[in-house]
Formats: structure tokens, C-alpha cells, sequence
């Protein structure tokens, strides 16, 4: 299922922007979890904290150099050992010459020095933690940013499908009005309505007028949304589903507010922590010795690169850091703080998780609620525009009455088209505050 699914987002992506291209709101999320800008730039940043595991890895390895060192010198130790480097020392010219005075010299090293650390004081170790640990957060940070892209785009594709229906139900209210413009017309020749009733139903066809042209704007601006959402061309046209009644919502605050304890951010923010905590560790390691080895080899000669004389040398190197005028004891002191300070962020945040769970589980319950009494009230204008057109062509009720009646059903189905999308929105945005996919609760 899953493979079906990302094949059907990919032929999306491939989908050319000439003609409405089919979309449902499960390829919408979808694609906006592989295509968006968020998404992408969530992912690269993973990548690039998984390549800094990598690069802290590298500092246990030998590291290996290559240096070419040339030499002018007229220095009178060094130019004695550079000639004993490029073995051409002769104790004839040495002792024929004034060795206090020696003729500038030329001097060519090529070095190759490999470095390799033995106990670096848990150091190395505590910064391969701290990377891994930060890769792990940044992978979680990608998938909520892919997540908050899915809802960005879900919640472009209900705006869109409400403006649409919005839209249509418009169209379908001024064909009504414009149909009882034609009665009272028909119905003034006759005598039998005065003429100002006429006038006041050719007002309302002209509101309706505006109100189509204005509703078609937004439409079109909706729609250039969703494109922007998904990683599409502005001009991209979508042929998307009907907005179905959402589900009610299921299960308890206790439940949701449970689940939210592994959401993405949340976990993410305590990987972080926990790579703080270790600074504190990582700095103590100023106070341990470093001990390492060292392996050179030098070719000297009076060109670059050559190799007259040759030599080797083997080194092995402990240093401890007796006094840094009290810097590394701060340092210490610092990352301590920095972590308390870090703990108490974490659990106002986890606190704040809950907050959003508890107020996303509200306005779901009530945007359910509300979206069950709009479609209430539309049972109820219909009928009730039903009964006054019917009282009216029987010359009960005025024209007023009928326009009265069609402005309170226009207006209903508009409330119902209102709740059923917040309602929509409002369960997807449960499901991704407590940490679970927003197609989660999309009706099968």
C-alpha cells in the first residue's frame, strides 16, 4: 500500500501543469512530506548532522601531512644540521671554513608526519556522543518539519475545496435569486407586486454579484496555496476531492496527551539535552593529560622535492595543562549551567506540548459539535425556504420574506461548509500535535 501510494505521489510530481491534475488529501500530505521547502531543507540538515558523526569519528584516526619547507639561511646551527640533514656535511670543508660565518644555504624539506591520538581524557569520545546524539535530534526535527509541512498543505487543500464550494454554493444562490427576480417581474406586470419589492430583489442579485467575483478571487489565490505548499508552480490547477465529514474525535485527552510524549520536536529537544548535559564532562577533560604518538619522515636536499638525505623519527607525546589563568574551570562551570538551564527549557517545553494537545483537543470537540448543528440548521433554512416560496407564489408573504428566507439558507450552508472544514483541520491538527501523522485521522 505504501509503495502504491508513493508511486501516486510521484506521478503527481511528474503530472504536467497543463489541465486539473487529480489530488486527493492523503497524496497531498504526502507530497508535501517529499517535496515542500520545509521538508527538504529537514532533511539536508540531518544529512549534514550525520556527516559531523562522521567527522568526529575521524579525529581517532592517524592523521597524515604532507609538507615542502624551503630554507635560505645563513644561521650558523642551522646551517650546520641542515648540512648534516642533506648529507653532504664534510669534515674537510668544515674544518677549512669558518663555521661562525657559514655561506647561505639552501635547504628543501619534504615532510610526511602521521599524528595519531592515544587518550585525549574522554574528550574524543564525549564529542562522538554529543555528534550522534545531535544527528539523532536532527533527524527528528526533519520528520516534524515534514509533518508541519503535511498540515500546511492539508490545510491549503481544505481552504481551496472550501473556497471552491463556496464558490459554487454562491453560483447556486444567485441562480435562486435571479429566479425569483424573474417571478416578481412576472408577478408586478400582473399587478399583483409592487414595483419597490422588485427593485430590492434585483439589489440582492447584485450583492450575489459581487460576492461570486469576490469569492472567485479567493479561489484562484487558495489555489496558488496548495501549489506553493506542495512545491508546485503557482499555476498548477487541481482537480481535488470532495471534502467528506470528518471523523468524530476518538479517544480521551489522557490518550493523546500519552502520545504526544514521542513527538518528533519533543524528542529531539531531549537528545539535545542530553548532548548538553555531556559538555560539562567533555570540558573536565582539560584537566586529564593528552597523550599521542607522532611518526615523521624528512627527505632534505639543496632542490624542492628532493631527496638527498633522508631521516626518520618517532615521537611520543604527553602534555597536561597545569594553568589556563582559571579559563577551563569556567568552562566547566559554564556548561554545568548551561545544562540546568537546558533541563528546565525541556520540561516547560514538555509542558507545552501538553498545553497544545489539551487546547487541540478542545477545538477538535468543538468544531465536531458545531459542524453537526451547522448541518442542523441547513435541514432547517431549506425547508424553511421551501415553505416561504411555496407561501409566496400563493401571495402569503412578500418578496422580502422569500429573499429573507434565501439569504438565511445561502447563510447556513455557508456555516456548514465553515465547520466541516475547521472541523477537518482541527482533527489534523490533534493528530499532529500529539506526535501522529495527520492522514492519521482521515476517513478511510
Amino acid at each position: 500500500m505504501w509503495r502504491a501510494l508513493l508511486a501516486g505521489v510521484l506521478a503527481l510530481g511528474l503530472g504536467t501543469a497543463g489541465g486539473a491534475e487529480p489530488l486527493s488529501l492523503r497524496a497531498a500530505l504526502e507530497l508535501a512530506r517529499q517535496r515542500s521547502g520545509e521538508a527538504l531543507a529537514g532533511r539536508e540538515r540531518a544529512q549534514a548532522a550525520a556527516e559531523r558523526v562522521r567527522q568526529a569519528k575521524g579525529f581517532r584516526l592517524p592523521s597524515l601531512s604532507l609538507q615542502e619547507i624551503f630554507t635560505r639561511t645563513n644561521s650558523p646551527a642551522e646551517a650546520f644540521a641542515l648540512k648534516l640533514n642533506q648529507e653532504r656535511f664534510s669534515f674537510a670543508d668544515f674544518m677549512s671554513s669558518d663555521p661562525n660565518r657559514p655561506d647561505p644555504l639552501d635547504a628543501a624539506i619534504t615532510r610526511i608526519e602521521a599524528t595519531l591520538p592515544l587518550f585525549t581524557g574522554g574528550e574524543l569520545a564525549g564529542r562522538i556522543a554529543q555528534a550522534e546524539l545531535a544527528a539523532r535530534a536532527a533527524s527528528g526535527q526533519a520528520r516534524w518539519a515534514a509533518e508541519q509541512a503535511a498540515l500546511a498543505a492539508g490545510e491549503a487543500y481544505v481552504m481551496l475545496e472550501q473556497a471552491r464550494e463556496y464558490v459554487a454554493l454562491l453560483e447556486k444562490a444567485r441562480e435562486t435569486v435571479a429566479a425569483h427576480v424573474r417571478v416578481a417581474e412576472a408577478f408586478a406586470e400582473q399587478g399583483m407586486l409592487v414595483q419597490s419589492e422588485v427593485l430590492r430583489a434585483r439589489v440582492e442579485l447584485s450583492r450575489l454579484d459581487d460576492l461570486v467575483a469576490e469569492a472567485r478571487g479567493r479561489a484562484r489565490v487558495a489555489e496558488a496555496n496548495l501549489a506553493f505548499r506542495l512545491g508546485r508552480e503557482q499555476g498548477t490547477v487541481w482537480e481535488l476531492e470532495t471534502l467528506p465529514a470528518p471523523d468524530p474525535v476518538t479517544g480521551t485527552y489522557e490518550e493523546w496527551a500519552s502520545a504526544a510524549e514521542a513527538r518528533p520536536d519533543l524528542v529531539a529537544a531531549r537528545d539535545l539535552l542530553a548532548a548538553g548535559e555531556r559538555e560539562e564532562r567533555v570540558r573536565r577533560a582539560a584537566f586529564l593529560p593528552k597523550i599521542g604518538v607522532v611518526a615523521r619522515a624528512d627527505w632534505v636536499d639543496d632542490r624542492l622535492f628532493g631527496t638527498h638525505g633522508s631521516s626518520t623519527a618517532v615521537l611520543a607525546v604527553a602534555s597536561i595543562n597545569l594553568f589556563a589563568g582559571g579559563s577551563d574551570r569556567a568552562a566547566v562551570a559554564a556548561a554545568r549551567h548551561e545544562a540546568r538551564a537546558g533541563r528546565e527549557d525541556v520540561s516547560r517545553f514538555a509542558e507545552g506540548v501538553k498545553l497544545e494537545v489539551r487546547q487541540a483537543f478542545e477545538e477538535a470537540s468543538t468544531a465536531r459539535q458545531r459542524h453537526a448543528t451547522a448541518w442542523q440548521a441547513v435541514a432547517a433554512a431549506r425547508e424553511a425556504e421551501r415553505i416561504t416560496e411555496e407561501r409566496f407564489r400563493a401571495g402569503v408573504v412578500r418578496m422580502l420574506d422569500l429573499l429573507d428566507a434565501a439569504t438565511a439558507r445561502r447563510e447556513a450552508e455557508t456555516r456548514e461548509l465553515v465547520a466541516r472544514a475547521d472541523a477537518q483541520l482541527a482533527l489534523m491538527c490533534l493528530a499532529v500535535r500529539a506526535g501522529r501523522p495527520a492522514d492519521a485521522v482521515l476517513p478511510e
